[in-house]
């Protein structure tokens, strides 16, 4: 069955369903053959989810550590298979003003940041496995799911 909602994956499933972890992957990996193979239309991530899954990538330890060149060539594939959302320039200080007021401080900006995209890409669920740095998108009626239980929906 098709996934037809517009659904939003951070970094963490990018991470999974691209490098092979073992068993921790497995989820992930079945929901990126499931966009590449046309499955879930309207797939979306975040331009900060790709400089993150670079960060990472190319910092991991050795045996899972990926040279430069290699997270480029995966992230072609990421490029290609998924829209990739900016947050729009005119939203930037609505942003950090809603970040003010709900007392956003140090990293979790990354995370509000990421989720702030999703919403305003319209996507009705999120798919991350660090679902609690998402749950302030549930007020906006978005579903926030870790990669097994949207897995286990495919």
């Amino acid at each position: 069955m098709a996934v037809v909602t517009p659904v939003f994956f951070d970094t963490t499933v990018l991470l999974g369903g691209y490098i092979d972890f073992g068993a921790s992957s497995r989820n992930a990996q079945r929901i990126v053959d499931a966009v590449a193979a046309g499955s879930i239309r309207d797939a979306r991530t975040a331009w900060h989810c790709c400089l993150e899954f670079y960060a990472v990538a190319t910092r991991l330890p050795p045996g899972y550590r990926l040279a430069p060149q290699q997270v480029y060539r995966l992230l072609q594939e990421v490029l290609a298979k998924f829209h990739v959302d900016p947050l729009p320039g005119e939203k930037r200080l609505l942003f950090l003003e809603a970040a003010v007021k709900d007392r956003v401080a140090g990293g979790r900006i990354y995370d509000a940041h990421i989720a702030e995209i999703a919403r305003l890409a319209g996507a009705r669920i999120v798919v991350t496995d660090n679902r609690r740095h998402f749950t302030a998108l549930i007020r906006h009626g978005v579903r926030v799911l870790r990669s097994g239980e949207f897995a286990g929906e495919l």
